[in-house]
Parts: C-alpha cells; structure tokens; sequence
C-alpha cells in the first residue's frame, strides 16, 4: 500500500512537471487547478466530468439542484483549451477517442451526437429523484441523471472544433474517423445555426435564438476553415467559409440591441447575457470594437451583483430559464468579464477582478460553480471543471500587458 501511494504521488508530480509552463506570479493557483482538472479526467476512458458531485445547490434550500457527474462537450472541451496552456496532448487524443467512440463515429445527420455522455460513454442519462435524501441543508429534490442530456445545444460544435483546432499539430496527422468526425460537425454548425435552441445555460423554458450558440457556430465553421488540410476530402472550405461569414453577419444585425445598448441573449432580445463575454474570447469581435467594448461595461455595470458576475437576470414571475428560484453569482463568468477587461485595454480593473474571484477559493484551493456574494459561500457542485478552467484561462492576464491570450492564436484575430 505504501509503495502505492508513493508511485500516486511521484504520478501527479511527473504530470506536473510536464506541464509546468505558466510562470506568472498566479503560479501556484494555474498548477492546482490544473490539477484539479486532470482529476476530473476518467483514465480508462478520457472522459472528462462537469463536477465529481450531484445536487449541491444554487441557493441554500432551493432545488437548482443538479448531477454534473457527466461529460459535457462543452465543459471537457473547455477544460481542454485551459489545459493547453501546459500542452497536454495525451488528454486531448483521449477526449477525442472518448467522444468519436461514444458518438459512434460520426455527427451528421444521422449521428447520434449528444451534448453529454456517461464516463463509460452512456447515452440514456435520464434524471431521476431520490427523495427518502434531504439533499445538502435541506435542499431538495436529490438527483440522480440529469434530463439535459436529450436537449439541443448547438454551441457544442463550436467548443469541439475549437478544441481540435488548437491540439491539431499534437494530434499529428488525423485519423480518416476522426477527420470525418470534425467534417460532420462543421456541416452539422453549417446547416443547423438557425434553428433555437437551449443554449449553453441549459434553460428548460421555450428554445430561443441564444446569441452564444450562433457565435460558436461561427467558431466551428472558422476553426473548421483553418483545419482544412487535415481533414482530407471531407473539407468543404468554401461552403464552411460562406456560411461562416453569414452568421457573423446575422449576429452582428440581430444580435444587438439598441435599447440596452448592447449584445443580449438572444436575437430580437433586450436580455443581458454574460455569454456574450465569449464573442472577444473567440475571435468573433474586438474587445475593443465599440459595442463589443458597450456590451462589456453593460455586463460589468447591469449583471453583476456586488462586482461579481451573473449569467443572467432572474425575473421571479417569469424566469427565462423555466426554472423556479435563484442561483449565485457564475464563477466562471466574472473571469470572462477578467478577461474581456483586459483585452479592452483595462489591466487595472481586471486583475482586480480576477484576485477577489480567485479569493474565494476555500482552504484547498478549490471552487465550486458559483458564489453568494452576500456571505462568499461557494455554492453549486464542487470542484467545478469550469470555475477552474476560467481561473487558468484568465491567470495570464500578468504575462501579456494587460491583453489576454485568446482560445484561438492565429494573429488575423
């Protein structure tokens, strides 16, 4: 048993060492949650969970209470852009395996791809309740499964292709599967973009136009144009690039709203959304562009709670979400709006940001999805994937005056 353990930690430190790239004066918190997020991988898979955790809540009490014991693509492709930063190819070839095999290889049309599996590559995830569990201080319903498994969420393709984009040279050459694979995702962006959908959020009210799913629909049929001479004869690079540049321009008319003065959640919509934070992380627009620059003090001035960032606002007679109650401020989204700060040119105000979020970590280390910013409770299910991925993506906010790197290098963004 002792050698065991010995031979697990020399494991970890090994890993480390490996990927110790960051040296910035967040070090030790871009290493540890680094950490956390290889923790979060199923090695004889390469599936990568949400959370380790079911039903802890949203509020005290409430019933946002939710299983994040699953592979989302959006948040194990997330975790694999925050992993980039250390190089980790042997996790990104194991994600791509995972997800290829439990989609059965394809993503068109006729594929079965889903927004989430089961580490073993499960499809049926059906929620179910536990009620003889009185859940974490009496905050109930207890979950088992988690029904946004049968949702759709056309961002995914966007985060996938992304992710593929930036570990194309680690990859080495594609697999004709894997090529085909990829190709199915751009043409499945390409042709579904306009539909609605539930958003990256996962809402449960009426599918709605997100302005978040449109966007990285742009970033799957870009990324896919710039994989063009990896994916053999399944490219379709004018197609892709036409459509590519369509959405952008549909995003541009539909997506902006004059009376708020900003880009909002959905087309026709007056509603802020810190999604919208991701359309300078990805290249879609300039931070400094004036209403990318209006959207991101919009945010930063309307959908903030006590400086912390919401994803969205709760309206307690019609929630847009379909969902009763409230939740806490997203931890995720106040280091996007870190991010978005610093590449707006505002260093000052984003390392602020970012060294208050990055405080309410608890004695480990660690932190769950959200905060309540009246007591600075971590709540939600915990350790969250994508808490983790935002502290890391944001840490070098030091190493570049005040410019964050973005998800994809290529200089024309």
């Amino acid at each position: 048993m002792a050698e065991r353990i010995d031979d697990t930690v020399e494991a970890w430190r090994s890993w480390e060492a490996e990927h110790d790239i960051y040296q910035g004066p967040h070090r030790d918190l871009v290493l540890l949650s680094s950490r956390v997020l290889k923790g979060l991988t199923y090695r004889p898979t390469g599936a990568i969970v949400a959370a380790p955790t079911t039903s802890l809540p949203e509020a005290v009490g409430g019933t946002r209470n939710w299983d994040y014991r699953y592979a989302w693509i959006r948040d194990a492709s997330l975790t694999l852009e925050a992993l980039h930063h250390g190089s980790c190819p042997n996790e990104a070839a194991d994600f791509v395996s995972f997800m290829t095999s439990s989609a059965g290889g394809t993503s068109g049309a006729d594929s079965s791809l889903q927004i989430m599996y089961g580490v073993g590559g499960e499809h049926d995830l059906s929620e179910r309740q536990l009620p003889h569990l009185r859940g974490w201080r009496d905050s109930r319903l207890v979950r088992v499964g988690n029904q946004a498994w049968a949702q759709t969420q056309l961002d995914v393709y966007g985060e996938l292709l992304n992710a593929l984009h930036l570990y194309q040279e680690r990859l080495g050459d594609l697999h004709p599967e894997i090529q085909r694979f990829a190709a199915g995702l751009a043409d499945t962006a390409l042709r579904r973009w306009q539909e609605p959908d539930a958003g990256m959020w996962e809402m449960r009210g009426e599918p709605r136009h997100h302005l978040s799913s449109k966007v990285l629909c742009w970033v799957a049929l870009d990324r896919a144009v710039k994989l063009v001479p990896r994916l053999g004869g399944h490219a379709r690079p004018q197609a892709w690039a036409a459509e590519r540049d369509r959405i952008h321009a549909t995003v541009l008319e539909r997506g902006w709203s004059e009376r708020r003065g900003a880009y909002t959640q959905a087309f026709d919509s007056d509603e802020l959304d810190a999604a919208a934070l991701l359309m300078p992380l990805y290249g879609f627009l300039p931070a400094t562009d004036a209403r990318m620059n209006a959207t991101i003090e919009a945010i930063a001035r309307e959908l903030t709670d006590d400086g912390l960032v919401l994803r969205y606002r709760l309206i307690d007679d019609r929630n847009l979400d379909g969902l009763e109650g409230g939740e806490g401020t997203f931890v995720l989204c106040s280091f996007w709006l870190a991010a978005a700060l610093a590449q707006a040119g505002r260093p000052d105000r984003a390392q602020a940001l970012f060294d208050r979020v990055a405080g309410f970590a608890n004695d480990l280390g660690l932190l769950a999805e959200e905060i309540d910013p009246r007591t600075g409770e971590l709540l939600g299910n915990f350790p969250q994937a994508f808490s983790h991925i935002g502290l890391i993506n944001a840490a070098a906010i030091d190493q570049a005056n005040g410019a964050l790197p973005r998800h994809d290098a290529d200089p024309a963004h």
